[in-house]
């Protein structure tokens, strides 16, 4: 272990094993789209500057749990797919698609002219996620969804929140103001596909 350790830059993750290979690409948005079937319920994340390679890790881990269609990140402020990311990630940077895209709130207008509404999760919603998704017949009428996360601390940027549909939060009887974004990213993804 220690002779492959000096081989490795000193934050490398492995268990004894290396091996060099690319970095994932992702695909276009519009593969993202494509996927499924017309009647599939059609979920994508969407993360505005989330950088921790754990919590991007984590989230990728529920949206295969939960099977999410995919992921949209942005080209910038986004770590690359390996090392810690995808050992968090526990495998399912293989199973989730993603899609890196220059900027998110045009994708959101590309999104929302195919028929996809997008909730951003902030605590300033006017409403809870549970009672929104109900509003908008979510699993009935309303089969394309994307739900966006910002950065923790900061949340999502403003223009991008201007270009979602809605604004929800996840509420917190507790008191507390704010969940880690993969933890957010978890029970939004819970609302959307299991509590139907």
């Amino acid at each position: 272990m220690s002779e492959i350790s000096r081989l490795l830059p000193p934050d490398a993750v492995h268990q004894g094993m290396a091996l060099h290979a690319p970095v994932l690409e992702g695909e276009s948005l519009d593969d993202l789209m494509a996927r499924g079937s017309k009647n599939d319920l059609h979920v994508l994340l969407m993360l505005d500057q989330v950088t921790d390679p754990q919590n991007i890790g984590a989230i990728f881990r529920s949206a295969a749990a939960f099977g999410v269609k995919g992921l949209v990140m942005q080209d910038r402020h986004s770590p690359p797919l390996q090392g810690v990311l995808a050992k968090t990630a526990v495998g399912a940077v293989d199973i989730v698609p993603f899609a890196r895209v220059t900027n998110l709130s045009r994708a959101l207008e590309t999104l929302g002219g195919n028929g996809y509404v997008s909730i951003g999760l902030a605590g300033e919603g006017e409403f809870n996620l549970h009672e929104l998704l109900t509003q908008q017949a979510w699993g009935g009428s309303l089969k394309k969804l994307v739900l966006v996360l910002g950065a923790e601390g900061e949340g999502i940027r403003r223009l991008v929140a201007e270009h979602c549909d809605h604004l929800a939060r996840i509420p917190m009887p507790g008191g507390f103001e704010s969940l880690n974004v993969s933890h957010a990213a978890s029970i939004s993804l819970y609302e959307a596909c299991a509590r139907r």
